[in-house]
């Protein structure tokens, strides 16, 4: 068995649509990046990778790369996913938290599991997914940035 971490953070700016977990949120800003910058989808790749020992993200789809550009993170995870079980690995589950101070991810929390799980091609029990405010501290606390934990254990 193996495990992965990974962790991604994204600053929140006008004019972009809020992606999470490959669903879109209502909200008055979105992520900045150079893909459609969905922390959750980029925290599972890079826990993937990790436990996988394949490198990172960042290696794996560069930001200096073209192709990437607004790309759709569900789909690179799906990508991700699919290299991992090239490699011989089974996906056991995948732990993730999201930190928002805003908005309320609770009323989307079964529409990303479900993309999460079709993307990954595990079932719903597979994906956990959680979300949590850092109470006013920092810079997701003050609603400047959106950030995602994910761990995931391999076999």
């Amino acid at each position: 068995m193996r495990i992965g971490f990974g962790y991604d953070i994204h600053p929140l700016v006008p004019g972009r649509r809020l992606i999470l977990g490959g669903v879109t949120v209502p909200f008055d800003r979105g992520l900045s990046g150079h893909s459609d910058a969905d922390v959750l989808c980029h925290a599972i790749s890079d826990a993937l990778i990790g436990a996988a020992a394949l490198g990172d993200i960042g290696l794996m789809f560069p930001d200096t790369d073209s192709r990437y550009k607004d790309a759709d993170s569900l789909i690179l995870l799906s990508q991700v996913a699919n290299k991992v079980r090239n490699q011989g690995y089974t996906i056991s589950n995948i732990d993730t938290t999201v930190i928002a101070e805003k908005p309320k991810l609770t009323p989307h929390r079964e529409a990303i599991k479900q993309k999460l799980s079709a993307a990954l091609n595990l079932s719903d029990n597979q994906v956990s997914f959680k979300a949590t405010t850092h109470e006013k501290f920092d810079a997701t606390g003050q609603g400047e940035a959106i950030a995602a934990y994910a761990v995931v254990l391999l076999e």
